[in-house]
């Protein structure tokens, strides 16, 4: 079954949330009531519960995300701290827990793998609520995931307000000078002007190709600086994750975090971290230094953060004679789409099929996926830039596969992104960058839509641990330069030319032109999340743990007044609090699956079958590494990850 999403009736939405709340409130003592307590008369009805209720809540944290309004906003708040208090009275039923382990107990011999992994994980999540604590303790623990949950959202929200109240208007010719007919069309206003804003397409549009440095200057400070009153809430963030983990019995946040990832310990993964940056940093400080001759050459005496992205564009263009901006023509949006299409049917036997389905944008696009001819799940595509619209690019998933009453309930998911916006007289022109985006999304949304397990808490990416969630979308990116995937889409949008064999190449030279500069970047990052969630810190001590960072692994060190911590929502108002490093860990798994495919001709059957049904099929109903040696029989090998950028002198 599949269902339609409806936008018309928000405050109906928010509703029928509360009273789901309100009925798995009822249902529950009389679940656990039953004399005979299996996984069939209490655990399953209690989640398809759950399920119903979290897909309605979904519709609106998806509207908060994509159709940004006041009324949203409100609603939004209103219903989250129930959502979260929910969530917290659900992980403190010390009876629930009971019948839980009495269920993974009694029943060990009949479960299922994928039952036995949700029994496993609930066991889990039972003590990281406070599961056998004291009342007060309890009772504390519930008031800070409530208080945490909306500090995370005005986060969030401060993030976006502070992106939408700023704009720049230029009207001279000489200052847009060199910045592309496509971004300039996206730029240009009624009355001739140019206006740019902190929207990530226009901005880098600026500090990619704007050619006044004063101007990149200014919109860099402003981007850099954005939600100032963010500093005080990572203060309030800190202070109450640290308590929370302190109450279940943890050293600090840190510890609390990687209980339910792959990885062991903080000191693996600060080993995994510093043994990286040792090996790239050397390379990354050459980057740089060949960056800050060329810039000279530009008249940049000393290079700036806010410098990097123009320089870079300029050397590159130098070094390969190449410009991103001549793929565009090649990546229309909808050319890109259909032609991944193909691709990941000839990959895995996947057919997308357009329908007509209500939606929240006019330019949204709904596909349904079969594979041998059997409905499997529905995609959902939002890729133009919005003012209402949270900034960079994500996958979310709505509905998980189920089955209730011999009902079989698809899975649904939403790929949003920010990409160029189309008019009337210009298509979406994609850079290649874009296209690595959309794979990437795409990953996750296959990981999702191809499970075939019917259980929801472990179905599609529900149950995957954090530090393997990226591999299947890291995996699928990897694929985005190859001649073979390029030249099914790459088409010219007026022409009809396929994309150049010398273009293909110039895209292979350039996608690691600075890829030490970009590693210690994401190591940086990975790095501050990490430190700062092992004590309670304050707003300056923070921005201090940052700057320590900065001068042990990066190379391009930011202006005093950067506040990048105050924009950083993936570990703030996201899931990645201590845990950001699971891109890099995960891209280790990605790159060595990925050469695994390369080494048999990308196309192997074997191959791709069994990638489908050990990684895609299975979801999370088995432990990721597991899953991993099962694939390619063996544990995964950090020197792919430094092939795959080709930094030669460290593998």
């Amino acid at each position: 079954m599949l269902p339609e999403f409806k936008t018309d009736d928000p405050e109906g939405t928010k509703n029928s949330i509360l009273k789901k709340i309100k009925k798995i409130r009822e249902e529950l003592p009389i679940l656990l009531g039953k004399k005979e307590r299996t996984y069939d008369r209490v655990i399953r009805p209690l989640n398809d519960l759950v399920q119903e209720m979290q897909i309605e809540f979904t519709v609106l944290a998806h509207l908060n995300s994509v159709k940004n309004s006041e009324q949203i906003q409100a609603l939004y708040a209103e219903v989250l701290p129930e959502i979260t208090a929910f969530y917290s009275d659900l992980g403190q039923n010390e009876e629930l827990n009971l019948v839980y382990q009495e269920i993974l107990k009694n029943e060990n011999d009949t479960l299922n793998v994928p039952q036995k992994k949700v029994l496993q994980d609930a066991v889990t999540q039972f003590k990281l609520s406070g599961i056998g604590l004291p009342p007060e303790i309890k009772k504390r623990i519930q008031e800070i995931q409530v208080r945490l949950s909306d500090l995370g959202n005005q986060f969030s929200q401060n993030l976006l307000d502070a992106t939408n109240s700023f704009e720049l208007v230029l009207d001279r010719l000489e200052d847009v000078e060199g910045i592309p007919e496509s971004d300039l069309n996206a730029a240009k206003t009624q009355d001739g002007k140019y206006r740019f804003t902190l929207h990530m397409p226009s901005y880098m549009a600026y500090m990619t190709h704007g050619p006044n440095r004063s101007i990149r200057e200014s919109l860099y400070k402003a981007y850099t600086t954005r939600a100032p009153q963010n500093g005080k809430l990572i203060e309030d963030i800190l202070l109450l994750r640290n308590e929370l983990a302190k109450l279940l019995g943890y050293r600090h946040y840190v510890e609390l975090s990687l209980a339910t990832k792959v990885a062991d310990s903080e000191k693996t993964v600060l080993k995994f971290l510093r043994d990286l940056a040792k090996q790239v940093r050397s390379i990354a400080e050459r980057e740089f230094v060949d960056l800050s001759n060329f810039a000279k050459t530009l008249g940049i005496d000393s290079l700036r953060a806010y410098d990097a992205a123009f320089v870079s564009e300029k050397l590159m263009k130098s070094r390969f004679d190449f410009d991103e901006e001549e793929t565009r023509p090649y990546f229309e949006k909808e050319s890109v789409v259909s032609g991944t299409f193909q691709f990941l049917n000839k990959l895995f036997g996947l057919e997308f099929r357009k329908t007509s389905a209500q939606v929240w944008e006019e330019k949204v696009q709904v596909y349904d996926l079969y594979r041998s001819g059997k409905l499997l799940s529905r995609l959902y595509l939002d890729f133009e830039s919005r003012k209402d619209k949270q900034g960079g690019a994500w996958m979310h998933d709505w509905h998980s596969r189920n089955r209730i009453a011999n009902e079989e309930i698809l899975p649904t998911a939403f790929v949003v992104c920010n990409f160029p916006v189309s008019t009337k007289d210009s298509p979406s022109l994609l850079k290649h960058r874009d296209v690595v985006t959309f794979f990437h999304e795409m990953g996750h949304a296959l990981h999702h839509l191809c499970t075939k397990i019917e259980e929801p808490p472990v179905s599609g990416i529900s149950g995957v641990e954090w530090d393997a969630v990226e591999f299947p979308s890291q995996f699928l990116e990897n694929f985005a330069t190859e001649a073979g995937v390029l030249k099914i889409f790459g088409r010219h949008y007026k022409t009809g030319e396929t994309i150049p064999d010398s273009m293909i190449a110039k895209l292979k030279e350039t996608k690691n032109f600075l890829s030490a500069m970009g590693i210690v970047r994401q190591l940086e990052f990975s790095l501050f999340d990490i430190l700062i969630h092992e004590k309670n810190y304050t707003e300056e001590d923070v921005h201090s743990i940052l700057q320590n960072v900065r001068k042990e692994v990066a190379v391009v060190i930011p202006p005093e007044y950067n506040r990048f911590q105050n924009g950083f929502s993936h570990i703030f108002a996201g899931g990645y609090a201590a845990g950001y490093y699971s891109y890099k860990w995960a891209e280790v798994m990605s790159a060595d699956a990925f050469f695994a495919f390369v080494d048999k001709g990308i196309f192997d059957p074997e191959l791709c079958n069994a990638y489908f049904t050990e990684i895609l099929e299975k979801g999370g109903s088995e432990n990721a590494m597991v899953l991993f040696r099962r694939l390619l029989g063996r544990d995964p090998e950090v020197g792919s990850l430094l092939k795959l950028y080709e930094l030669k002198e460290s593998y």
